[in-house]
């Protein structure tokens, strides 16, 4: 039996400790200087990083709250649909998008992704479209934009409000033809993101922003997050408890800083897996929409004939670990069978969940370890 080789240095799929590391000394300070303020919940922190956090984004107006679900289940409430309203949703995604729509007893109905960007097929929204339909939800999945162009215009085409989910693509933009250029969040009635510590910008626990360039509707997410009150004791509306903790925002301010010099070692990693594994056969390497940036929350393959699970087993041995995002579609997930969606429905997604595997990325990862990534993908090829 053939010894495997090991890695140079073990290899992480993301490398939060050595990061966080590199940053002990600024997080440190904004630890002591939350506990001398003493102001826990919706203390100065907070309203600091909301304001850094859109400028970053182009001016946009961010409402922090207490996480990424919450921030899809308000910007849904703040549209104020009617029971059993459509949300068309994609059916390769993260299952807290659909989850948002079923708790607030809203209808998803899904459709089928574009297999090469993973991302909503703007054809098969516009062909679910109903008179009851309530609402688009597309998903900047793995980093990159969906096609904002057609969405948005679909959406306003039919009076439409298009929510984005951004939990996996801060600080991407997209070129419109006009010329226009804007982050993706920031394109449709309202954007939500996730400051999960695995995100790209993440925190040290749970935490969400909503984006929206509206600031009349910036304010009642604000309401909306904090109880529907408008003034303490004044409550105008239903809201939630949803507030991002001023421990967490005070450290997410760190962590903003480093945003840009992480995103560009994110693409360099990118770029590099990109010409290592382009040409190898029964493998595909992540397509890019040349109207969106990149900042690759993920750096996704595609792996072809069956042999996804054998690769993962293999680079497993070799010490390099990947993950499978997402084995299941969500239409055949246990809890939305209720739907009544069937297996071969959605074709792409199907398959997708079939062949997609995800290999470490992050801005710490050593040219010598994706080296020793990349000749184990090829030594599996040959």
């Amino acid at each position: 039996m053939s010894i495997l080789p090991a890695p140079p240095s073990p290899i992480q799929l993301l490398d939060l400790a050595a990061e966080h590391a590199a940053l002990q000394p600024a997080l440190n300070e904004a630890l002591q200087a939350t506990l001398a303020e003493a102001a826990f919940i919706q203390g100065p922190a907070v309203q600091r990083f909301a304001a850094e956090l859109g400028e970053y984004l182009g001016g946009t107006h961010v409402v922090p709250c207490a996480n990424g679900t919450d921030a899809l289940t308000l910007a849904l409430m703040a549209l104020d649909l009617p029971a059993g309203a459509e949300v068309i949703i994609p059916a390769f995604t993260y299952v807290a998008t659909l989850e948002a729509a079923a708790l607030l007893g809203l209808k998803p109905v899904l459709v089928d992704v574009l297999p090469g960007t993973f991302n909503i097929d703007p054809a098969a929204v516009e062909a679910a479209l109903t008179p009851r339909t309530g609402a688009i939800m597309a998903v900047h999945l793995f980093g990159q934009c969906a096609d904002l162009e057609a969405l948005r215009a679909i959406a306003t085409r039919h009076g439409v409000p298009l929510i984005e989910d951004n939990a996996q693509a801060i600080g991407a933009s997209f070129r419109f033809a006009s010329g226009e250029t804007s982050y993706a969040g920031a394109v449709g009635a309202i954007g939500t993101t996730s400051f999960f510590p695995s995100k790209n910008l993440g925190a040290l626990g749970d935490g969400g922003a909503l984006l929206t360039r509206d600031p009349a509707r910036a304010q009642l997410l604000y309401q909306l997050a904090n109880h529907g009150q408008s003034r303490k004791y004044h409550h105008q509306r239903i809201g939630l408890n949803s507030r991002l903790d001023t421990l967490q925002a005070a450290l997410l301010r760190v962590k903003l800083m480093r945003l840009p010099a992480n995103t560009a070692a994110r693409r360099a990693v990118a770029a590099r897996y990109d010409a290592a594994l382009a040409a190898l056969p029964g493998l595909r390497i992540p397509a890019r929409d040349e109207r969106s940036t990149h900042v690759f929350h993920q750096y996704t393959l595609q792996i072809a004939d069956g042999r996804r699970d054998e690769l993962q087993q293999y680079l497993k041995q070799c010490g390099v670990p990947t993950m499978i995002y997402y084995p299941l579609p969500v239409h055949a997930q246990p809890a939305y069978e209720y739907l009544g969606y069937r297996t071969g429905q959605f074709p792409v997604a199907e398959r997708l969940c079939r062949e997609v595997l995800s290999l470490p990325i992050h801005p710490l990862l050593t040219g010598e370890q994706q080296e020793y990534i990349v000749e184990r993908i090829h030594s599996f090829s040959n």
